[in-house]
This record gives structure tokens, C-alpha cells and sequence, in this order.
């Protein structure tokens, strides 16, 4: 048997130096931005029952979940999706709080990618869950929300909105199968134009197969809700055409100009997504690095109903993204201590990290050792600490 002990699994790996100080600083940028806003931090458990997230209407795909059992038997899964243990805290735990709780998450999710797709199995994720909040000045606080969450991180970006509603109100005249309607789903996602053909074909001509045909084309700015008007006439998706107007009219004060799309093929994978959809997309990467929207029915399936909405970010996507010079570590000095000297330096390095410097303490029992050490990591000084305290500027 091939020996794994010194690999990572499928889907994971192992984040090192630049990669961490990127990472928390998108984190304590993120941070930021949801505390000022009034979230409150929640963390919930990396391993929950599989009922959790078997819910009908809401359920997560079994095969995309990563099992176990507990000692009494009880399937437990880890966490595939922040939202769900959210929901369910809301429904257990915060019953007797103020509404509308405004939360937020900084955690890791799991999920089991097919083979070769190119997705970690591990995604570290900041969000906000808006619960309890209904309507447009709800859906415009998530969504203004994802914005200067983003911005805090990259500058160039673009934010696409849609709707659950307008692909869930047209696959409801059309008579598929679960399966096939994930598959339909699927294809208007990755603007599959061919695919789509495929699976609609058999279904014959009708208003809903045109419409659908249609969705991943209707993409741009206004324009795009005006080509939609010939697709939808009933009133619900009417009704959404004139919901998706308000909103992009109202977000275009933002100031985003060409950033801001509409897009009338984004169908989310979650099927708890009952309103707005929202997603935010960098030129350099291919996958959303902020997925949301509107989950009005998700609570009452944990028996308290209320309306809500959020968004999740990928946080190792932000922090690649950003510049450079965000990633890259501040100078640091090295201290040594000569013979007999040694607790002054460590003295000293106390001293100097408290004024905020950033300090490395030499193990080596020489000068000339310490020296070279801190040459070769890029160290912007040496101080060595003696009868006399000596401070050498690095090149």
C-alpha cells in the first residue's frame, strides 16, 4: 500500500509564509467591514448531524459531503455549507435576541469535488447571514454589504445579480425530473449553449423551453431586463423582471458603473435560494469569489420561519488577488545576544515588538552566524547585544 503520511489529501494543501499573511489580512480586512456594519461573529461546529443538511427543498448532494459517525452510530458530516448551521443556530439558540440578527462567519467548509475539477475540498470562507430582514433595503444592505467587502480586498471586479426565482417559476411548467432539472441548472451556469440545446430539445416548443433556452444570453446591463420582457409576461416573472429593476436602479447609485451586471442565467447551486442572487467575479479568476443571495423558506425548515439573506467570500481567493505588496512580510530584525548577554537581547526584543517592530530572537552561539542568518532571510538589521548594544544595517 502507498504510504500518505507525507501528502495532503485530494482537494487540500498545505498554505505556507506570504500565502498566510495574505490570508489574514483579507480576514482582518473583512473583519473590519462586517463589525462596522454591526455584525456580530458566530462560529459553529466543523462537524454537524447529516440531517442538517438533508433537508427537503435544501438539501446538499450526499455524494459532495465528507461522512463519519459518532460513538453512538449517528452520521455526522463535515461542514459542507456555513449557512444551514447558521439557520439552525438562529432557530435553537437565538430565539430570545433582537431582530433582525445580523451574524458573521470567518470558518472553512467542506465539500467533495469530483475528480480533476480543479476545486479545493477545503474552502476558507467569510460571510454574513441578514436574518430576520425582508425587502429591498434588506437586500440592499447584503448586497452593499458584498461590495465593500470585496473592495476592502481587490479594486477590479464585477458584481452580476439575477434571481432564484425566474429559472425556479419557468422549470415549474416543465415536466423533468429532479435530475434533469440539476442538469438544465448546470448547463445555463457554464453558459453550455449546446448542452442546454440537448436537454431541452425533447422537451418540445413552449414559452418556458424558449425562455430557458434563452437565460444565459440575457446578460448586460438594463438592456438585459428589457430583452427579458418577451420571455416573461405571467406575473410572477413579471414580478421579478420589476423587482430586479428597483434593485439595479437603486445600486447603480453605488457608483460602480460598468461593475455592475445583470445577469439572468446566474442560478445559484444551492437550492434554498429563493429571491436576489448575487455573485462578484476578478478578471484573474475564473470561479465567483462571493456567492449570495435570498433564503426566505430556509429557516421555517428548523421550525422558526423568517425571511433571510447573506453571502459568502472565498477568502483564499481574495487574499491571492490582492497586490503584491500586501503579501509580502514587514522587515524584520534580528537580535543576538554575545555570551552572558543573553537575556538583555531577549529584553530588548520585548521592548521592540511592543513598539511594534517585528523582531527574531538569534539561536546562533556567533555573531558571524547571526549575521549571515539574517542576510539570507532578507532581515533589514542586526542588532547584537553585549557590553555595547551594536546595530548593523543590512543591505
Amino acid at each position: 500500500m502507498k504510504p500518505y503520511s507525507k501528502v495532503t489529501p485530494e482537494g487540500t494543501r498545505d498554505i505556507l509564509f506570504e500565502e498566510c499573511r495574505a490570508q489574514r489580512r483579507a480576514q482582518e480586512r473583512l473583519t473590519r467591514v462586517f463589525t462596522a456594519r454591526g455584525y456580530h461573529e458566530v462560529i459553529t461546529p466543523g462537524l454537524e448531524y447529516f440531517d442538517v443538511f438533508d433537508l427537503p427543498g435544501a438539501a446538499i448532494p450526499q455524494q459532495e459531503m465528507y461522512k463519519t459517525t459518532d460513538n453512538h452510530g449517528r452520521l455526522l458530516v463535515f461542514r459542507p455549507d456555513s449557512t444551514l448551521p447558521i439557520a439552525r443556530m438562529a432557530a435553537s439558540r437565538l430565539q430570545n435576541q433582537q431582530r433582525p440578527l445580523r451574524l458573521y462567519y470567518n470558518q472553512s467548509v467542506y465539500r467533495n469535488s469530483p475528480d480533476l475539477s480543479g476545486r479545493s475540498d477545503e474552502s476558507a470562507q467569510m460571510g454574513i447571514e441578514l436574518l430576520s430582514a425582508s425587502g429591498l433595503r434588506a437586500d440592499l444592505e447584503a448586497i452593499s454589504t458584498a461590495v465593500a467587502a470585496v473592495s476592502a480586498c481587490v479594486s477590479d471586479f464585477r458584481l452580476e445579480i439575477g434571481h432564484a426565482r425566474l429559472f425556479g417559476a419557468l422549470m415549474d411548467r416543465l415536466p423533468v425530473t429532479s435530475e434533469r432539472r440539476e442538469a438544465i441548472r448546470a448547463t445555463i451556469e457554464a453558459k453550455n449553449y449546446a448542452a442546454l440545446s440537448e436537454l431541452l430539445d425533447p422537451l418540445g416548443n413552449s414559452e418556458a423551453v424558449e425562455a430557458i433556452r434563452n437565460l444565459p444570453r440575457l446578460f448586460g446591463g438594463e438592456e438585459a431586463l428589457e430583452a427579458a420582457e418577451a420571455y416573461c409576461r405571467d406575473e410572477e416573472t413579471a414580478g421579478v423582471l420589476r423587482y430586479l429593476r428597483k434593485l439595479y436602479a437603486s445600486l447603480s447609485r453605488l457608483g460602480l458603473g460598468e461593475k455592475l451586471m445583470v445577469d439572468l442565467g446566474l442560478v445559484q447551486r444551492n437550492d434554498y435560494y429563493t429571491g436576489v442572487v448575487f455573485s462578484a467575479y476578478v478578471q484573474e479568476h475564473g470561479e465567483a469569489v462571493l456567492l449570495g443571495g435570498r433564503y426566505d423558506s430556509l429557516c421555517e425548515k428548523f421550525d422558526s420561519p423568517m425571511p433571510a439573506v447573506g453571502f459568502a467570500a472565498d477568502v483564499e481567493a481574495l487574499a491571492v488577488l490582492m497586490s503584491p505588496e500586501e503579501r509580502e512580510a514587514l522587515p524584520v530584525t534580528v537580535i543576538h545576544g554575545e555570551d552572558g548577554y543573553e537575556m538583555e537581547a531577549q529584553k530588548l526584543l520585548s521592548q521592540l515588538t511592543a513598539e511594534g517592530k517585528n523582531c527574531e530572537s538569534s539561536v546562533f552561539e556567533t555573531r558571524e552566524e547571526a549575521r549571515a542568518y539574517a542576510a539570507a532571510i532578507g532581515a533589514a538589521a542586526l542588532i547584537s547585544v553585549g557590553k555595547e548594544t551594536k546595530e548593523v544595517t543590512l543591505p
